[in-house]
């Protein structure tokens, strides 16, 4: 579901529910009398209201009614969704994302669900919820932390002096130490242990995503997506449960927006 509590007037309003419906409404512009370019800015006021009074009154639903999860205004506003993956839609699924986040991302995006056969609604869902889940919403390309603590470990194939911070995680899904970048580099005809830099794969909007989309394909985590397995292909990416719940409700929004 795009939003968690009511919006409308004397509705909760948490900005991040009236900036859903305010995509939702755009995405619906041209449909039931609707139409409407409004400010997805999460601010409820008047634009807003008489966007959504228009819808209702046009989707036969009581204009002004407040809005609430799985009601009859937002069960329209899901019919009216246009097909596939959307700029729109990766903004309501990345929630906190900024435009240019989204913008700089959609391509790479699109083009690794292609590229990995990440070709169905409900594995797309899978692949958006777990790479919001581990980017922060597309801002964390690059762990944090140095790398310091992979000095020298020898299971990730850290053999070399400077290889933990070297070979630190980096990309959507984060690949770490010097044996997985090797692996990735001839995946992808790169040698990020001579002539590319390893740091290209956090800076590089293509790799981050494309990485992801190589980790993903090398676990087969198509099947596990195709099962509506969460937990089990939470654990195939990061060893456990850690942020199940998060990445659970990235993957409603998901298929909310995607399964309609």
């Amino acid at each position: 579901m795009c939003i968690s509590n009511t919006v409308g007037d004397s509705g909760k309003n948490i900005p991040a529910d009236v900036r859903s419906l305010q995509f939702l409404l755009n995405l619906n512009s041209g449909q039931h009398g609707l139409v409407c370019n409004l400010a997805t800015d999460g601010a409820w006021g008047s634009g807003s209201r008489g966007a959504l009074k228009t819808f209702q009154q046009g989707a036969g639903v009581t204009p002004g009614a407040l809005v609430a999860p799985c009601d009859q205004t937002m069960a329209a506003l899901r019919r009216g969704l246009p097909p596939g993956l959307t700029v729109e839609k990766l903004r309501i699924i990345m929630t906190t994302a900024s435009a240019s986040r989204v913008a700089e991302f959609f391509q790479p995006i699109v083009n690794v669900l292609n590229r990995y056969k990440i070709n169905t609604p409900l594995r797309i869902a899978h692949f958006l919820a777990q790479i919001a889940h581990e980017s922060g919403c597309l801002v964390y390309t690059e762990e944090i932390a140095s790398g310091a603590a992979y000095e020298g470990r020898k299971d990730l194939g850290n053999t070399k002096p400077g290889d933990g911070k070297l070979f630190k995680g980096r990309g959507l899904i984060q690949l770490t130490g010097r044996a997985n970048y090797r692996q990735y580099g001839l995946a992808c005809h790169r040698d990020f242990e001579g002539t590319d830099a390893p740091g290209q794969v956090g800076t590089d909007p293509d790799l981050s995503v494309d990485v992801a989309g190589w980790f993903w394909s090398s676990r087969n985590l198509n099947d596990q997506a195709d099962a509506d397995n969460v937990k089990e292909v939470t654990r195939l990416i990061n060893g456990g449960a850690n942020g199940l719940a998060d990445r659970m409700a990235y993957l409603e929004r998901a298929k909310w927006l995607l399964m309609s």
